[in-house]
């Protein structure tokens, strides 16, 4: 049974969500080079919520979408799913390590 998300680990979600929305907005075009170190951070990131058995299953969709966009040519929007990938999977990565002590102070007593 999963525990239930606490406010504490929302707020830090929504925080994380919040900063990638603010930075997808760039004055100028993403390169290819732009969209391989987003990806590049966010795959590694998906790895540790992995390695942390806590992967989110739209992390994924999210960085197949940014590897469709980059294939399309669309770096721009390549890049800004790459980056919610990445905030998805720090999310993860922040839920994962947070409920490890959570359960226990809401179980053993």
């Amino acid at each position: 049974m999963k525990a239930a998300m606490t406010p504490h680990v929302m707020k830090k979600i929504v925080f994380a969500l919040m900063v990638v929305a603010v930075g997808a907005g760039s004055a100028r075009a993403a390169s290819e080079a732009d969209y391989l170190t987003a990806v590049a951070a966010a795959e590694s990131a998906n790895k540790e919520a992995g390695r942390l058995r806590n992967q989110w299953t739209v992390t994924q969709a999210a960085l197949t979408a940014a590897k469709k966009a980059a294939d399309a040519g669309n770096f721009d929007q390549a890049v800004k799913a790459a980056q919610e990938a990445e905030a998805l999977a720090k999310a993860s990565i922040v839920q994962a390590t947070s409920e490890k002590q959570r359960w226990k102070d809401m179980e053993i007593r």
